[in-house]
């Protein structure tokens, strides 16, 4: 369960995909938290930008702990983020030794909104953090902010 104390680092994803948003891209945003509570990196999509389909910002904070953290410190920490991880995500997440995982909104509910909109499917089948990644502590969605990151998908997709 989030706790009451995990919701600014929530709060900030959210903040990192709007950002993400008015730069053009796909609403996602991620924070790396140290298992002393301290914010280590943070990210947002760069997907569009970038042209490079890996520029997410869980990949980005999963390569940034693989160069910068021990293993036990990896182990330590969390990712929050607006969004749950993609497989590829997760795999990374997961090769990389990190920690627990707390996400908004699902890939289930996310495919739910891009297929109301009529947006094309992904090239990757959408699976749980917890089928790529059995062994990753895994938290979300989080209701008290899944709008918010609704709103942003619609406004991404020109809804």
């Amino acid at each position: 369960m989030v706790e009451a104390a995990e919701l600014p680092y929530l709060r900030r994803c959210v903040e990192l995909a709007a950002e993400a948003v008015r730069a053009g891209d796909e609403p996602f945003g991620s924070v790396l938290v140290g298992g002393d509570g301290t914010i280590l990196a943070e990210d947002r999509n760069r997907v569009v930008a970038s042209g490079d389909e890996t520029r997410h910002p869980e990949f980005e904070l999963a390569r940034w702990a693989a160069e910068r953290m021990s293993p036990g410190e990896r182990a330590a920490a969390t990712v929050y983020t607006s969004g749950e991880h993609c497989p590829m995500r997760s795999a990374a997440h997961a090769w990389v030794g990190l920690g627990r995982i707390v996400y908004v909104a699902s890939s289930e509910q996310l495919g739910g909104w891009l297929a109301e909109l009529g947006v094309p499917a992904s090239p990757v089948r959408a699976l749980p953090v917890r089928e790529v990644a059995p062994g990753v502590t895994v938290e979300g969605p989080v209701p008290e902010l899944v709008e918010e990151v609704r709103a942003l998908h619609l406004r991404f997709h020109g809804a």
